[in-house]
């Protein structure tokens, strides 16, 4: 693999001495999320393997084109998974792109984000080298978190090598409820729910339905399902994956009007706007179809608290992700001269000049 960090190292210099851009690529199953990409293709996908993996410890690194698949079959044959329930959007989705990108799936309220289970990593910067971050232990906390900051960071500040994630044992217990609920009642009930011990690992509404999937050990979820009531899901296992995936009926709409992704404290009333709407992790996701201007949508999100990304489709040239303060975009450009002062990666797949 040495000589392929070496290539990775000559296609950098290069691009730098002659200030041309790389898109950093595995196996593009995220391709078409944030802004158009330019430049020379680098790919990453065969930059692959699992370095270290010990179950007792719940650790694993791997490289950045690692499959995801085979990282979670590998995980899988000791019973346990990443937590954070990473959507693949692709049978070869790479280890580094989960990363990269930052999105989590369902169980991301219960069990925390990506960023959360980053323990290390290690990045080739602008100018060819290698940069060690993190460790492989939960308390290497030392100095500012780098590995974390390279979450959700697009590929914009490197090319991300090798990875070590936290991972969890799979719950010995799981079933999902369904209620018959309006959307503002639903709101409601998630939030009242959230503040009660409860094994709530997912939540999902959408048309006049309620979808509560619960995790843990066999009593707890056993107390939960009496407790609660509803209607218990059949093949709920497909109908979490489709979620995660967004193979669900609902992401199949025409996307020339935009699936825009709403994040908003889960406590946020139901968002006045046309289109349809689906709501996740408690209240604080919310999808959204709809015909209204880019700028309604946003200015609704920023008075409920949160903020509006236009997740896919949609007129990209009115910029994905919600607009930045000139405090972040200032910490945003500074980030990008330190680690890429050249400007080759990723450029502008987040904002512009970033």
């Amino acid at each position: 693999m040495q000589s392929i960090v070496e290539n990775f190292r000559e296609r950098v210099l290069a691009a730098s001495n002659q200030q041309t851009a790389l898109q950093i690529q595995g196996s593009g199953s995220k391709r078409w999320y944030g802004q158009e990409l330019h430049g020379e293709l680098l790919d990453t996908t065969a930059y692959q393997g699992i370095l270290a993996y010990d179950p007792t410890e719940l650790v694993l690194t791997a490289r950045s084109g690692t499959r995801l698949q085979d990282i979670e079959a590998a995980l899988a044959e000791h019973n346990q998974m990443l937590a954070f329930e990473p959507p693949h959007w692709g049978t070869a989705a790479t280890l580094g792109g989960v990363i990269a990108a930052g999105l989590s799936g369902p169980r991301r309220p219960a069990a925390g984000a990506v960023r959360d289970f980053v323990l290390g990593a290690s990045l080739m910067d602008g100018r060819g080298d290698v940069l060690e971050f993190g460790g492989q232990v939960m308390k290497n906390v030392a100095g500012y978190d780098v590995s974390r900051l390279l979450t959700g960071s697009m590929g914009c500040l490197g090319l991300l090598l090798d990875i070590s994630v936290k991972v969890l044992p799979r719950p010995f217990a799981e079933t999902t409820l369904v209620f018959a609920l309006s959307e503002a009642d639903a709101i409601t009930r998630l939030n009242q729910w959230a503040g009660q011990a409860l094994p709530i690992s997912g939540s999902c509404w959408q048309v006049g339905r309620l979808m509560l999937r619960l995790s843990g050990a066999e009593a707890a979820v056993r107390a939960a399902k009496v407790r609660l009531g509803g209607e218990e899901m059949q093949d709920a296992a497909e109908f979490w994956i489709s979620l995660r995936e967004q193979t669900h009926d609902f992401f199949s709409q025409d996307e020339e009007q935009g699936l825009w992704r709403l994040s908003l404290p889960s406590t946020a009333t139901p968002v006045r706007l046309s289109g349809k709407s689906m709501i996740e992790w408690g209240g604080a996701q919310r999808w959204l179809y709809s015909n209204e201007k880019p700028e309604l949508i946003r200015l609704n999100a920023l008075a409920a608290g949160g903020h509006a990304c236009l997740f896919r489709g949609g007129d990209k040239s009115l910029g994905v992700f919600a607009p930045l303060s000139a405090t972040l975009e200032k910490i945003h450009q500074r980030l990008k001269q330190v680690f890429d002062p050249a400007g080759i990666f990723n450029p502008g797949r987040m904002y512009k000049g970033f």
